[in-house]
């Protein structure tokens, strides 16, 4: 399968890449902003498997330009992609009170706008049978529980929640599968900003792994679900 994968370099979407790699089955392109972290991932990803198909490109999806990443996927991948996995993102932690508009701005953007923008520039790549997995949040989880200092990040990703759904609608005459783990807790940077000094009960490599399952099987069983994965709360 073709793959492109979202905010690779660190937590679960670097787990997931290296899951991925360990087959030949697939070429993958990891995006992330840090050309530190992507290079780090590709040394573990050939010393996993020194065939992997695996191309780091460092790129913003908020903010760059789209036109040579497009060129650049197209060409790699014979003008098709089979699996979309919407993982970038970041967090911020702080009261509502001390919340500006522009934190609220910056998390709309990470993890919302950016997915829109990849999304629709790579659409016209895939056809029947693809898969777009955004990864949610049981924060933005209707119903679940909710926790202080979140409410910017929490609402950003109740809007990829809703997205999805509508998405999965709007793609279902060209047989376009849109799906959304809502993700509880993991054990990875970002869990540590939200949750300091909590040890998570799921390593990052095991929601690495299934995410990379996911991706590749999900869309036979589910379309426009918010699927909730967690263990624990948080």
């Amino acid at each position: 399968m073709n793959i492109v994968i979202t905010g690779a370099s660190s937590g679960v979407g670097f787990e997931a890449v290296l899951e991925l790699v360990l087959s030949n089955k697939h070429k993958i392109i990891a995006l992330a902003r840090s050309e530190k972290k992507l290079a780090k991932l590709l040394e573990i990803a050939r010393g996993l498997n020194p065939e992997c198909k695996l191309y780091p490109i460092a790129f913003d999806i908020v903010h760059d330009d789209y036109d040579g990443l497009l060129q650049f996927i197209a060409s790699q991948f014979d003008n098709r992609v089979d699996v979309l996995i919407n993982n970038a993102g970041t967090l911020i932690n702080k009261p509502f009170e001390e919340l500006g508009e522009s934190d609220f701005v910056e998390m709309l953007q990470s993890n919302f706008i950016g997915h829109v923008r990849i999304t629709q520039s790579l659409l016209p790549l895939m056809g029947p049978d693809s898969h777009i997995v955004n990864i949610g949040s049981m924060g933005g989880f209707q119903g679940s529980a909710k926790f202080p200092g979140l409410s910017a990040y929490s609402a950003s990703k109740a809007a990829l929640h809703t997205f999805t759904e509508c998405l999965a609608q709007e793609l279902t005459e060209k047989q376009i599968k849109v799906n959304c783990l809502a993700l509880g807790s993991a054990q990875t940077e970002m869990l540590e900003k939200a949750f300091p000094g909590y040890q998570s009960p799921v390593m990052a490599f095991e929601m690495g792994k299934y995410i990379a399952d996911f991706s590749l099987t999900g869309h036979k069983f589910f379309n426009g679900k918010i699927i909730p994965v967690a263990m624990s709360n948080p």
